[in-house]
Order: structure tokens, then sequence, then C-alpha cells
């Protein structure tokens, strides 16, 4: 293992990008990562490379992608309802179901060697989840966990009316980690009703927007999100 930790993380925006060419970009960095680490283990401790991290926020078009452990009947939507609704499918390697990605919802993809920060999966999900729950907070909205269910959620401790606000999916080998959290801020939830979101269908969805009842700078929402995750992980932004 590489001694010489890198807490430093190069922050890229990549817009509005077609989620294929999201997912090429995540790939491309994570094997960049991947190879340092494998070429390091046949090198003495002094002569170790450091390991780049990365997070990168973007949105994307219409696209529902379902995960490893997800089931296929989960999107309700044949070829021909894909077309119509102008969206894509993709089958990918992340953890979780089936949701969806759209305008007006903020994605983030931490790509990190945690090796540099802490070996903790678990913590690792946890600390996504917070910087979430801390940047809703802040606009009023009160936030939360709900037992066996990944993500964050809102009315998450008397659960009269619990709703995802932000879903969560990822990646890890080597400890380095790809996809990650989608937080929704002007996202049109007319497109959850195609799917069934996460697979669980007896709970609903909701944005900032339709919490607040206006719509929100999702710059700005992005910018206090990277700041609460850079607190927790004690990240130092390039």
């Amino acid at each position: 293992m590489n001694n010489n930790l890198n807490k430093t993380v190069q922050f890229i925006d990549l817009g509005l990008i077609d989620y294929q060419e999201g997912w090429d970009t995540q790939e491309k960095l994570f094997a960049q990562i991947i190879d340092i680490k494998v070429g390091n283990r046949n090198l003495a401790s002094e002569e170790q490379k450091t390991t780049p991290n990365y997070l990168l926020f973007c949105q994307h078009p219409h696209v529902y992608t379902l995960g490893k452990s997800g089931k296929i009947d989960n999107l309700l939507l044949d070829e021909n309802g894909l077309e119509e609704k102008h969206a894509k499918f993709y089958k990918i390697n992340r953890g979780g179901d089936i949701t969806y990605h759209g305008p007006g919802q903020l994605v983030a993809y931490p790509i990190l060697d945690l090796e540099n920060f802490f070996t903790d999966i678990h913590r690792y999900m946890r600390f996504l989840e917070e910087g979430v729950i801390l940047t809703l907070a802040e606009y009023g909205i009160e936030a939360g966990r709900i037992e066996g269910l990944t993500g964050v959620w809102l009315d998450s401790i008397k659960q009269e009316n619990p709703r995802k606000i932000c879903a969560m999916g990822v990646k890890s080998s080597r400890w380095v980690t790809m996809h990650g959290l989608a937080l929704n801020v002007n996202t049109d939830l007319n497109y959850f009703q195609n799917i069934v979101p996460c697979g669980i269908d007896d709970k609903a969805v909701t944005s900032m927007a339709t919490e607040l009842g206006k719509l929100l700078d999702v710059q700005e929402v992005g910018a206090k999100l990277k700041g609460h995750l850079g607190r927790l992980f004690e990240m130092e932004f390039a």
C-alpha cells in the first residue's frame, strides 16, 4: 500500500453530458487509478506513486440505469416507450436497482482511492448521504436515512409519507470508487412513474423544487454539496 496519502481531489463540472460519455469518463479515470495501484505493488514504498482523486458533477439527458442487482421488470417502458419519452436505458456495473437521471438533477461521481482517506465502504456511503443531508438543511429541508434503505429520505423518522430525494449506487474495486449519488433538485418527477425506483414500490420520490415550491439554482446547490463533501472527507480541491 502506498504510504504517501493524497487527499487532493480534482473537481470537474461536466455540465449536461450524455450518460454514456459520462460513464466513459468515469471508467477512464477509474482505470487510471487502478493501473497506478497495480504498478505500485511491485515497488518499494519510497518509489510508489500517489494516486489521484476526482469528483465529477454533472447532469444527464433523460436516462434510466439498471444496477447489477436490479430487475429489468422495474423498467415499465418498452423500446417504443423510451423513444416517446426521449429517454435512453443502460445496464451498468454499480450496485442497486433502477433509477432515473435527467435535467435538473445534480449527479455526483466521486472517483476516489479510499486508501487516501479510509478503507470503509459503509463509512463512505454514510459520508455521501451526510453531505446531501447537510446540503438540504441549508435550504430548510429536514432529511435523513431509513434503516435498510440506501439514499436520503424525507420524513425518515415517523415515515408517514417517506419520500426519496437522493438515490445512491456505487462500485468499488481495490478501494477505488465510481458512480455515486443523484440529488433531485429541479427534476421532472413524472419520469419516475415509468420505473419502480430502486425496486421500492411503496415509497414516493420527491425533489427540492417540489418541497420548496420553487426552482433552485443547481450550480448553487452543487457548490454547497461540494463544500460539505470536502469537509467530511477532509478533501483539498485542486
